[in-house]
Protein backbone atom coordinates (compact mmCIF):
# COMPACT_ATOMS: atom_id res chain seq x y z
CA UNK A 1 0.00 0.00 0.00
CA UNK A 2 2.90 2.53 1.00
CA UNK A 3 4.56 1.61 -1.87
CA UNK A 4 1.25 2.56 -4.37
CA UNK A 5 1.10 5.63 -2.25
CA UNK A 6 4.82 6.59 -3.41
CA UNK A 7 4.24 5.51 -6.92
CA UNK A 8 0.99 8.03 -7.01
CA UNK A 9 2.69 11.03 -5.36
CA UNK A 10 6.16 10.53 -7.65
CA UNK A 11 3.74 10.27 -10.71
CA UNK A 12 1.95 13.41 -9.80
CA UNK A 13 5.33 15.13 -9.51
CA UNK A 14 6.27 13.76 -12.78
CA UNK A 15 3.08 15.37 -14.62
CA UNK A 16 3.57 18.57 -13.06
CA UNK A 17 7.20 18.58 -14.37
CA UNK A 18 6.37 17.99 -17.82
CA UNK A 19 3.40 19.92 -17.59
CA UNK A 20 6.08 23.05 -16.59
CA UNK A 21 8.38 22.13 -19.70
CA UNK A 22 5.61 22.08 -22.38
CA UNK A 23 4.20 25.57 -20.91
CA UNK A 24 8.02 26.71 -21.08
CA UNK A 25 8.20 25.38 -24.56
CA UNK A 26 5.08 26.93 -25.47
CA UNK A 27 6.04 30.40 -24.81
CA UNK A 28 10.07 29.72 -26.16
CA UNK A 29 7.87 29.29 -29.41
CA UNK A 30 5.74 32.34 -28.68
CA UNK A 31 8.94 33.99 -28.43
CA UNK A 32 10.55 33.00 -31.38
CA UNK A 33 7.59 33.73 -33.51
CA UNK A 34 7.03 37.01 -32.46
CA UNK A 35 10.45 38.06 -33.59
CA UNK A 36 10.51 36.12 -36.23
CA UNK A 37 7.80 38.84 -37.24
CA UNK A 38 8.99 41.21 -36.03
CA UNK A 39 12.61 41.19 -37.93
CA UNK A 40 10.38 40.71 -40.80
CA UNK A 41 8.31 44.20 -40.30
CA UNK A 42 4.98 42.55 -39.73
CA UNK A 43 4.74 44.15 -36.74
CA UNK A 44 5.57 47.34 -37.20
CA UNK A 45 1.79 48.69 -37.52
CA UNK A 46 0.25 46.95 -35.42
CA UNK A 47 -1.06 49.48 -32.42
CA UNK A 48 -1.52 52.43 -35.17
CA UNK A 49 -3.96 53.57 -37.32
CA UNK A 50 -3.45 52.72 -41.05
CA UNK A 51 -3.36 56.27 -41.55
CA UNK A 52 -2.59 59.05 -38.92
CA UNK A 53 -0.02 62.27 -38.64
CA UNK A 54 3.51 60.94 -36.90
CA UNK A 55 4.61 63.14 -33.31
CA UNK A 56 8.14 62.71 -33.77
CA UNK A 57 9.48 64.25 -30.02
CA UNK A 58 12.82 66.12 -29.90
CA UNK A 59 13.88 66.57 -26.45
CA UNK A 60 16.95 67.68 -24.26
CA UNK A 61 20.48 68.33 -25.72
CA UNK A 62 20.93 67.25 -29.55
CA UNK A 63 23.59 64.99 -30.31
CA UNK A 64 23.89 63.00 -33.72
CA UNK A 65 21.31 60.49 -32.38
CA UNK A 66 21.14 57.30 -34.59
CA UNK A 67 18.07 55.83 -33.67
CA UNK A 68 16.41 59.22 -34.27
CA UNK A 69 17.86 59.09 -37.43
CA UNK A 70 16.49 56.03 -38.59
CA UNK A 71 13.21 56.48 -37.10
CA UNK A 72 12.87 59.65 -39.32
CA UNK A 73 14.18 57.60 -42.47
CA UNK A 74 11.37 55.21 -41.75
CA UNK A 75 8.88 57.89 -41.47
CA UNK A 76 9.96 58.93 -44.84
CA UNK A 77 9.13 55.80 -46.03
CA UNK A 78 5.91 54.90 -44.48
CA UNK A 79 3.01 55.62 -46.18
CA UNK A 80 0.02 55.43 -43.38
CA UNK A 81 2.15 58.80 -42.45
CA UNK A 82 -0.21 61.59 -43.84
CA UNK A 83 1.97 64.38 -42.05
CA UNK A 84 4.55 64.59 -39.13
CA UNK A 85 4.54 66.93 -36.37
CA UNK A 86 7.75 67.80 -34.51
CA UNK A 87 7.22 68.13 -31.08
CA UNK A 88 10.81 70.15 -30.08
CA UNK A 89 11.55 70.83 -26.77
CA UNK A 90 15.26 71.45 -26.81
CA UNK A 91 17.85 73.97 -25.95
CA UNK A 92 20.32 72.90 -28.96
CA UNK A 93 23.31 70.66 -28.97
CA UNK A 94 26.13 69.64 -31.85
CA UNK A 95 25.70 71.49 -34.66
CA UNK A 96 26.88 68.33 -36.76
CA UNK A 97 23.78 66.47 -34.73
CA UNK A 98 21.31 69.83 -35.77
CA UNK A 99 22.57 69.86 -39.10
CA UNK A 100 21.94 65.41 -39.52
CA UNK A 101 18.48 65.71 -37.89
CA UNK A 102 17.26 68.98 -40.37
CA UNK A 103 18.43 67.02 -43.32
CA UNK A 104 16.39 63.68 -42.36
CA UNK A 105 13.48 66.09 -41.72
CA UNK A 106 14.13 67.50 -45.25
CA UNK A 107 13.72 64.19 -46.51
CA UNK A 108 10.70 63.91 -45.17
CA UNK A 109 9.48 67.02 -45.93
CA UNK A 110 9.64 66.30 -49.60
CA UNK A 111 6.62 64.22 -49.98
CA UNK A 112 4.71 64.62 -46.56
CA UNK A 113 4.11 68.37 -45.16
CA UNK A 114 5.93 68.90 -41.57
CA UNK A 115 4.92 71.18 -38.63
CA UNK A 116 6.69 71.79 -35.79
CA UNK A 117 4.91 72.82 -31.95
CA UNK A 118 7.12 73.88 -29.61
CA UNK A 119 7.07 73.09 -26.03
CA UNK A 120 9.18 75.30 -23.60
CA UNK A 121 12.25 76.32 -26.18
CA UNK A 122 13.69 75.38 -29.25
CA UNK A 123 16.39 77.40 -29.34
CA UNK A 124 20.50 76.78 -31.15
CA UNK A 125 20.48 73.51 -32.95
CA UNK A 126 16.42 73.09 -31.66
CA UNK A 127 15.42 76.32 -33.64
CA UNK A 128 17.57 74.85 -36.26
CA UNK A 129 15.53 71.65 -36.75
CA UNK A 130 12.39 73.61 -36.17
CA UNK A 131 13.44 75.60 -39.71
CA UNK A 132 13.44 72.07 -41.59
CA UNK A 133 9.45 71.98 -41.09
CA UNK A 134 7.11 74.12 -43.50
CA UNK A 135 5.29 75.72 -40.71
CA UNK A 136 6.16 76.70 -36.70
CA UNK A 137 3.86 77.21 -33.96
CA UNK A 138 5.13 78.13 -30.39
CA UNK A 139 3.11 79.22 -27.04
CA UNK A 140 3.73 82.72 -26.32
CA UNK A 141 5.69 82.09 -23.50
CA UNK A 142 8.27 79.51 -25.53
CA UNK A 143 11.50 80.02 -25.72
CA UNK A 144 13.03 80.49 -29.25
CA UNK A 145 15.97 81.27 -32.03
CA UNK A 146 19.77 81.64 -30.38
CA UNK A 147 20.51 81.58 -33.73
CA UNK A 148 24.49 81.08 -33.52
CA UNK A 149 27.41 78.87 -32.69
CA UNK A 150 29.65 78.38 -30.11
CA UNK A 151 33.34 76.50 -29.45
CA UNK A 152 34.47 76.16 -26.05
CA UNK A 153 37.56 74.99 -24.09
CA UNK A 154 38.57 75.03 -20.41
CA UNK A 155 42.02 76.48 -19.48
CA UNK A 156 44.20 74.45 -16.55
CA UNK A 157 47.40 76.91 -17.22
CA UNK A 158 47.17 78.66 -13.95
CA UNK A 159 45.56 75.65 -11.93
CA UNK A 160 48.69 73.38 -13.28
CA UNK A 161 51.24 76.08 -12.13
CA UNK A 162 49.73 75.78 -8.48
CA UNK A 163 50.25 72.28 -8.08
CA UNK A 164 53.39 72.58 -10.00
CA UNK A 165 52.57 70.73 -13.20
CA UNK A 166 54.33 71.15 -16.38
CA UNK A 167 52.92 69.50 -19.27
CA UNK A 168 55.45 69.25 -22.52
CA UNK A 169 54.44 68.41 -25.89
CA UNK A 170 56.16 67.63 -29.01
CA UNK A 171 54.01 68.63 -32.22
CA UNK A 172 54.24 68.25 -36.07
CA UNK A 173 53.04 71.49 -36.29
CA UNK A 174 52.73 74.74 -34.01
CA UNK A 175 48.58 74.16 -34.38
CA UNK A 176 48.67 70.50 -33.67
CA UNK A 177 46.35 69.53 -30.89
CA UNK A 178 45.29 73.84 -30.59
CA UNK A 179 43.74 75.25 -28.28
CA UNK A 180 44.87 73.23 -25.30
CA UNK A 181 43.77 73.22 -21.66
CA UNK A 182 47.63 73.05 -21.02
CA UNK A 183 49.24 75.84 -22.21
CA UNK A 184 48.06 79.76 -23.24
CA UNK A 185 46.68 79.91 -26.42
CA UNK A 186 48.46 80.69 -29.27
CA UNK A 187 46.93 83.72 -31.19
CA UNK A 188 46.97 81.43 -34.66
CA UNK A 189 45.01 78.60 -32.95
CA UNK A 190 42.74 81.43 -32.19
CA UNK A 191 42.07 83.05 -35.48
CA UNK A 192 41.62 79.25 -36.45
CA UNK A 193 38.60 78.10 -34.20
CA UNK A 194 37.10 81.78 -34.99
CA UNK A 195 37.36 81.08 -38.86
CA UNK A 196 35.63 77.37 -37.70
CA UNK A 197 32.69 79.10 -36.05
CA UNK A 198 32.28 82.09 -38.52
CA UNK A 199 32.26 78.87 -41.29
CA UNK A 200 29.43 77.34 -39.57
CA UNK A 201 27.44 80.26 -38.01
CA UNK A 202 27.68 81.79 -41.84
CA UNK A 203 25.45 78.63 -42.66
CA UNK A 204 23.10 78.57 -39.90
CA UNK A 205 22.19 82.10 -41.03
CA UNK A 206 21.96 81.23 -45.05
CA UNK A 207 19.76 77.75 -43.70
CA UNK A 208 17.35 80.17 -41.84
CA UNK A 209 17.34 82.96 -44.22
CA UNK A 210 15.95 80.30 -47.10
CA UNK A 211 13.77 78.36 -44.44
CA UNK A 212 11.90 81.51 -42.98
CA UNK A 213 10.19 84.80 -44.79
CA UNK A 214 13.09 86.64 -44.12
CA UNK A 215 15.65 87.98 -46.22
CA UNK A 216 19.46 87.87 -44.92
CA UNK A 217 19.63 91.12 -43.38
CA UNK A 218 16.77 90.53 -41.82
CA UNK A 219 18.40 87.28 -40.11
CA UNK A 220 21.83 88.79 -39.04
CA UNK A 221 19.76 91.25 -37.18
CA UNK A 222 18.07 88.60 -34.70
CA UNK A 223 20.79 86.38 -35.26
CA UNK A 224 23.21 87.34 -32.71
CA UNK A 225 22.48 84.72 -30.38
CA UNK A 226 19.45 86.46 -28.62
CA UNK A 227 16.07 84.09 -27.36
CA UNK A 228 12.90 85.48 -28.25
CA UNK A 229 9.88 84.63 -26.86
CA UNK A 230 7.04 82.75 -29.10
CA UNK A 231 5.12 86.32 -28.87
CA UNK A 232 8.25 88.38 -30.28
CA UNK A 233 9.22 85.86 -32.73
CA UNK A 234 5.69 85.81 -34.22
CA UNK A 235 6.32 89.84 -35.14
CA UNK A 236 9.67 88.82 -36.18
CA UNK A 237 8.77 85.78 -38.67
CA UNK A 238 10.84 83.21 -36.73
CA UNK A 239 7.69 81.57 -36.31
CA UNK A 240 4.45 81.38 -37.78
CA UNK A 241 1.63 81.16 -35.42
CA UNK A 242 1.04 81.19 -31.97
CA UNK A 243 -0.66 78.02 -30.28
CA UNK A 244 -0.02 74.52 -29.51
CA UNK A 245 -0.11 70.87 -31.19
CA UNK A 246 -4.09 71.91 -31.64
CA UNK A 247 -2.88 75.00 -33.90
CA UNK A 248 -0.32 72.90 -35.58
CA UNK A 249 -2.83 70.17 -36.72
CA UNK A 250 -5.29 73.07 -37.94
CA UNK A 251 -2.45 73.74 -40.15
CA UNK A 252 -2.26 70.49 -41.32
CA UNK A 253 -5.99 70.05 -42.03
CA UNK A 254 -6.54 73.63 -43.37
CA UNK A 255 -3.71 74.66 -45.39
CA UNK A 256 -2.40 70.65 -46.81
CA UNK A 257 -5.64 68.74 -46.77
CA UNK A 258 -5.48 66.43 -44.47
CA UNK A 259 -8.33 64.45 -42.92
CA UNK A 260 -9.16 66.44 -39.88
CA UNK A 261 -10.40 62.64 -38.40
CA UNK A 262 -6.27 61.23 -38.74
CA UNK A 263 -5.05 61.11 -35.38
CA UNK A 264 -1.32 62.15 -34.01
CA UNK A 265 0.33 58.93 -33.19
CA UNK A 266 3.60 59.25 -31.11
CA UNK A 267 6.69 57.00 -33.05
CA UNK A 268 10.03 56.81 -30.53
CA UNK A 269 13.39 56.20 -31.70
CA UNK A 270 14.08 51.84 -30.97
CA UNK A 271 16.85 52.98 -28.51
CA UNK A 272 19.44 49.69 -28.25
CA UNK A 273 21.56 50.68 -25.55
CA UNK A 274 22.48 54.08 -24.22
CA UNK A 275 24.45 56.39 -26.46
CA UNK A 276 26.59 57.76 -23.28
CA UNK A 277 28.24 54.69 -22.10
CA UNK A 278 31.78 56.13 -21.90
CA UNK A 279 30.64 58.64 -20.09
CA UNK A 280 28.96 56.72 -17.42
CA UNK A 281 31.80 54.12 -17.17
CA UNK A 282 34.27 57.68 -16.93
CA UNK A 283 31.81 58.96 -13.94
CA UNK A 284 31.27 55.66 -12.51
CA UNK A 285 35.29 55.20 -12.41
CA UNK A 286 35.81 58.28 -10.67
CA UNK A 287 32.47 57.30 -7.89
CA UNK A 288 34.90 54.55 -7.40
CA UNK A 289 37.84 56.11 -6.69
CA UNK A 290 36.13 58.63 -3.96
CA UNK A 291 34.79 55.52 -2.51
CA UNK A 292 31.24 56.15 -3.36
CA UNK A 293 30.96 53.17 -4.80
CA UNK A 294 30.10 52.44 -8.94
CA UNK A 295 26.80 53.06 -10.78
CA UNK A 296 26.56 56.20 -9.56
CA UNK A 297 26.85 58.20 -12.26
CA UNK A 298 22.48 58.67 -12.20
CA UNK A 299 22.53 59.35 -8.72
CA UNK A 300 25.53 62.02 -9.17
CA UNK A 301 24.58 63.96 -12.52
CA UNK A 302 21.74 63.95 -14.43
CA UNK A 303 20.72 62.72 -17.36
CA UNK A 304 20.74 66.10 -19.46
CA UNK A 305 23.88 67.57 -17.44
CA UNK A 306 25.77 64.33 -18.28
CA UNK A 307 25.10 64.80 -21.57
CA UNK A 308 25.96 68.39 -21.42
CA UNK A 309 29.59 67.45 -20.18
CA UNK A 310 30.72 65.42 -22.69
CA UNK A 311 29.35 67.23 -25.63
CA UNK A 312 32.12 67.35 -27.74
CA UNK A 313 32.78 70.12 -31.11
CA UNK A 314 30.88 72.59 -32.39
CA UNK A 315 28.05 73.53 -30.24
CA UNK A 316 24.45 75.12 -31.16
CA UNK A 317 23.30 75.02 -27.95
CA UNK A 318 21.46 77.92 -25.33
CA UNK A 319 22.94 77.53 -21.82
CA UNK A 320 20.00 78.96 -19.84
Amino acid sequence: MALDIDTFIDRRQMRRKLSFWRVSALLAIAVALIALLASVGALKNIGKPSQHIARVPISGVITEDKPLLEMLEKIAKDETVKGVVLSIDSPGGTTVGGEAIYEAVRKIAKDKPVVTSVGTLAASAGYMIASASDHIVARRSSIIGSIGVIFQYPQAVRLLDKVGVDVKAIKSSPLKAEPSPFNETPPGAVVAMQQLVDDSYKWFVDLVTERRPLNRAEVLRVADGRVFSGDRGLELKLIDAVGGEEVAKDWLVKEKGLDKELKIVDWKPKRESDSLLFGNAAINWFAGQLGLGTNRAEEMIPEELRKRLFLDGLLSIWHG
